[in-house]
């Protein structure tokens, strides 16, 4: 494919060429949509256009990792300089040190960090650092919530009723076909929220468990927070059987300035890291305290768990990373929580006029819209049948073709600084049209 090909190409055509060379066309398949996916030509701020040259407003912002939109020029600029000096060394770099100063200055219990390539990554070694502590084989994660795609991190992302079991004592369903039976014996799977049934089902395999995994604001389980009761609860049961509670804020780390840790009065023992902290490249990090980060530290006489990775902490990402926490800051995180406050009041506000059975969940700058009256508090609450995953799709189409708004899959947007309320205005009035096309279907999947 020559340059001039490339000016006149639509994204049906190159998506027809995808697929000869890609399984499916895409390498994320959150990125899939049929008849085909959309190609991006451009973006800037919150406005992306398509090689079909559509402008639409972006709220997905990928995958919440872009806090400042697209192509922030101070991003571009310091990006661009680094570039000119080399993009990675088999040495290490200032920058490294510059971003992990920044993000242990910004959030108190982050002692020492490590930076990894991914979010996925970042679990994976918080995973393997708590086992190398511990010396404990198995982890505890809750029913439905996403860590990436570490084989024991997925476990019962997306279990149903017909295989998800008992409430007091779910199963360990896997995601990916063919994951070792071995895999699904070291994970435990609780529901979130419930302190009783999770600490029973703590209880039975106390000696067992390295950590305790919790997203603070899990997406997938609904986007409802932890309540404090429910995490302190996690706390004092980790205290009393010599294992650690470890969080994944690789989505949640913008929901206050020091993370969505920051919401509670006990802290995690590691944490991980990614998304935003990227400034729009590929990050991931995994931090906490000292002494447990030490099992990775080289000049130990035993080092317990070695860690690379080609890519980690290479200058660019680091540069960026840290130009897009410095402009991330406390006044800057108060304004995009309150301009996302905002948008929930007009959504609830369109949901009201409409009269549909819709609600909201979220926290920070960031939020999830159910097609149900009450919103969920457990994954079981939250789960989407083939029916409310279709009309959804539909409701998505919409959103993407009429009113010209990119949101991520589940009806959720994550905030970035680059928007205002001229484009919160527009979201509330599409939905609004949303909510009154879509009524009837939507009162019939009740």
């Amino acid at each position: 494919m020559n340059n001039s090909s490339n000016l006149k190409i639509n994204s049906e055509e190159l998506y027809n060429q995808a697929r000869k060379i890609i399984p499916g066309g895409v390498s994320r398949n959150t990125v899939f949509h049929k008849p085909y996916p959309h190609y991006a030509g451009s973006a800037k701020g919150c406005y992306v256009t398509d090689l079909e040259g559509v402008q639409r407003i972006d709220f997905a912002n990928n995958m919440a990792s872009l806090i400042h939109g697209h192509a922030h020029p101070a991003i571009v600029e310091g990006v661009t300089k680094q570039i000119q000096n080399g993009t990675a060394y088999t040495l290490a770099t200032e920058a490294e040190v510059r971003l992990a100063q920044l993000l242990c200055d910004r959030t108190p219990n982050f002692e020492k960090i490590r930076f990894t390539n991914s979010g996925t990554e970042a679990v994976m070694a918080m995973i393997k650092a708590s086992r190398a502590f511990t010396g404990k084989p198995k982890i505890a994660k809750a029913e439905g919530a996403y860590h990436g795609t570490y084989d024991f991190a997925e476990v019962s992302q997306t279990a149903s009723p017909e295989e998800w079991g008992d409430i007091n004592k779910p199963n360990s369903v896997p995601l990916a076909k063919g994951t070792p039976q071995g895999v699904l014996n070291d994970v435990i799977i609780f529901p979130y929220n419930d302190i009783e049934r999770t600490l029973a089902i703590l209880d039975q395999q106390a000696d067992q468990i390295a950590c305790v995994l919790i997203d603070p604001v899990p997406h997938r389980v609904g986007m409802v927070p932890g309540a404090k009761d429910f995490i302190e609860a996690i706390y004092q049961w980790t205290r009393k059987n010599n294992a650690l509670m470890v969080f994944d804020e690789v989505i949640t780390y913008r929901v206050n300035y020091s993370g969505a840790q920051e919401s509670y009065p006990v802290k995690p023992d590691l944490t991980a890291l990614g998304k935003i902290m990227g400034g729009g490249f590929p990050v991931g990090a995994f931090t906490g305290r000292t002494d447990i980060m030490k099992v990775l530290d080289p000049s130990e006489k035993k080092l317990l768990f070695p860690h690379s990775g080609t890519f980690s902490a290479n200058p660019v990402t680091m540069t960026a990373g840290r130009i897009a926490m410095e402009l991330f800051d406390k006044k800057a995180v108060l304004e995009l929580n309150a301009l996302t406050q905002q948008a929930i009041a007009q959504i609830q506000e369109a949901i009201k006029i409409a009269d549909v059975p819709v609600s909201v969940t979220g926290a920070g700058s960031m939020f999830r819209v159910h097609l149900k009256a009450t919103p969920p508090n457990t994954y079981r609450e939250a789960y989407q049948t083939k029916e409310v995953k279709a009309l959804l799709n539909e409701m998505l189409d919409y959103l993407f073709y009429e009113e010209n708004l990119m949101m991520i899959n589940t009806l959720a947007c994550m905030f970035s600084t680059a928007l205002t309320q001229k484009e919160i205005d527009i979201l509330s009035n599409a939905f609004l049209n949303m909510f009154k096309r879509f009524k009837p279907q939507i009162e019939k999947i009740q």
